[in-house]
């Protein structure tokens, strides 16, 4: 942890440097000391430590300064350091200035020039302050911080990023959090435009995109190189399966993933049934590990790019990237899952990020604490993030279209949410509205035997509908189903043929596509068995045939 700082000012360079040099003989190897010699060079000093994250212990200031005295210094810095302590230094005859600052700006103490020495007429003030002050001080988070408000979408989005990639950050609620004012303070007016994310450093970003967060933290958003053995669409847990395979024999593999590691199953708060963890594992900490395993391989990956293309010069694949970039390779993997359907109902797009998420939004549970929260669907998904935020809400009642749970949800994860007293099941519901001011408040529920409709307060609504492949990049390239899912092995040969264009003397492998070198793994193929355990499965035996292809391509 750095040092507080104790930031002095004085216009006179004789007299700053006494000061400067008395405090560090005394407090240097605690403190780090800061020494100006104008209030406005120390204001401007005081907002960059601010922004950094920096902490001022102790405010120095001489009252006959020009251009800004000592006590207006003092009125501008308390706004971006409120705790710190505030020692006046004055002459003889600013004695009533002096006393009528600890009403205006909460003085601490003022010291009459000149003060030596400085063992009888300097230090015990300032030990006595410092003393006060270290004892209600906190150490400052250390990380990135992200000022907004409660129900921003932009706020949920960048919020929800940072946290499924593991970047350590502190969301400051601009209504709620006292530190948000200084912090705003620190700020020049054109970047107070919320969201407003302050790295490190003191980088300040309004309005950022996730990629210029990535990039800020170091995380890789462009191709190290323009061409791999074998690159994944999807950081799911089908792409980093077959990342650490890959990579592990020895081929150049790099992952393309738009959002985060992990995919669909990256959101699930507790994973209760995949093989080796008795007690369960979440989706994040999953993915995290095969992250890890596959960066200690060597696979590279690439954030916050999509797919929006394919082009094949056989026997190389081009994929177009969506900062229209390109990456080549001579195998690929199409690993890029599943997004949420969305709910087609009333309100719903308009109030997406401010009350309606879609999946378990994680990074919402604290904030929905002792609320009365919704869920929509009836699939393992649902059930999984019903367990999760019942942790915090007053109530969670899953909302399901069929006449009861089963079809779509593990037998255990069942008895469960009959066993948890706050979750509640309303079978044959439908949401046909939601409203609200700027965020959730209601939603129309309709029985869908009764076609009775009723309004229910809410302030959360998280929709887990079904999943539509994503796979519109792929358009008149590789074949599909009705629904867009890929077609592999067996699904693609007719009458013992193989599919339109196919020119090679064997047919395709278990998991390839229509194009040969092109596989697909995962929940993005259809007939996949849509688990976690078949999605690993299937991206290591996409490997296996890869191996086969480059042998004879």
């Amino acid at each position: 942890m750095e040092k507080p700082v104790i930031l002095a000012v004085d216009d006179d360079p004789i007299v700053a440097g006494a000061v400067a040099r008395d405090l560090q003989v005394a407090y240097g190897e605690h403190y780090q000391i800061v020494r100006m010699e104008s209030g406005r060079a120390a204001l401007e000093a005081a907002q960059q430590l601010r922004l950094q994250n920096r902490v001022v212990s102790l405010f120095i200031a001489d009252q006959r300064m020009p251009q800004m005295s000592g006590i207006e210094f003092l009125e501008q810095a308390i706004g971006l350091f409120p705790d710190a302590k505030r020692v006046l230094l004055t002459a003889y005859a600013d004695t009533d200035a002096a006393i009528r600052a600890i009403n205006t700006v909460h003085l601490d103490q003022y010291l009459l020039k000149p003060w030596h020495p400085p063992e009888q007429n300097f230090y015990p003030a300032l030990d006595d302050l410092l003393a006060d002050w270290l004892a209600s001080f906190r150490p400052v988070f250390q990380g990135v911080r992200l000022l907004d408000h409660r129900w921003s979408p932009e706020g949920h989005l960048l919020r929800d990023f940072m946290a499924r990639n593991h970047i350590p950050f502190r969301w400051l609620d601009v209504e709620r959090h006292d530190e948000a004012d200084p912090l705003l303070n620190a700020l020049h007016p054109g970047q107070r435009q919320l969201p407003v994310v302050v790295f490190e450093n003191g980088t300040v970003i309004s309005r950022p995109t996730t990629g210029q967060i990535a990039e800020q933290v170091g995380l890789r958003t462009r191709s190290a190189t323009p061409f791999y053995d074998l690159v994944i669409v999807g950081g799911g847990p089908a792409g980093l399966a077959a990342a650490v395979y890959g990579a592990s024999e020895g081929l150049k593999v790099a992952i393309i993933e738009c959002d985060a590691p992990g995919g669909q199953a990256g959101t699930s708060s507790h994973i209760d049934n995949y093989l080796g963890f008795p007690s369960g594992v979440s989706g994040a900490e999953l993915s995290r590990r095969a992250l890890m395993q596959a960066r200690r391989f060597g696979a590279e990956m690439i954030l916050t790019q999509h797919a929006v293309g394919l082009r094949v010069e056989a026997p190389y694949k081009f994929v177009k990237l969506s900062d229209g970039s390109e990456v080549s390779c001579l195998a690929l993997v199409v690993a890029s899952g599943v997004s949420y359907r969305k709910l087609e109902t009333q309100g719903v797009d308009e109030l997406t990020g401010a009350g309606v998420y879609y999946g378990a939004a994680m990074v919402e549970a604290v904030a929905c604490a002792n609320q009365d929260l919704y869920i929509v669907g009836g699939a393992n998904s649902a059930g999984q993030g019903a367990m999760f935020l019942s942790q915090y809400a007053r109530s969670v009642t899953l909302l399901c279209r069929g006449p009861l749970l089963g079809a779509g949800m593990s037998h255990y994860l069942i008895g469960q949410i009959h066993e948890t007293p706050n979750i509640h099941v309303r079978p044959n519901t439908e949401v046909v509205g939601v409203k609200g001011e700027g965020h959730l408040s209601e939603i129309s529920l309709r029985d869908m035997q009764t076609g009775r409709i009723e309004a229910a307060p809410a302030s959360g609504l998280f929709i887990f509908i079904g999943a539509a492949p994503c796979t519109e990049w792929l358009r008149g390239v590789v074949e599909r189903d009705e629904h867009g899912f890929l077609l592999t092995g067996r699904a693609l040969l007719k009458a013992g043929r193989g599919p339109v264009g196919w020119q090679l003397g064997r047919d395709p492998y278990l998991l390839e596509t229509s194009v040969p070198g092109v596989f697909a793994a995962g929940d993005v193929r259809a007939d996949s068995v849509k688990r976690v355990a078949a999605a690993v499965g299937e991206g290591s035996i996409a490997v296996h045939f890869i191996h086969q292809y480059l042998a004879n391509p």
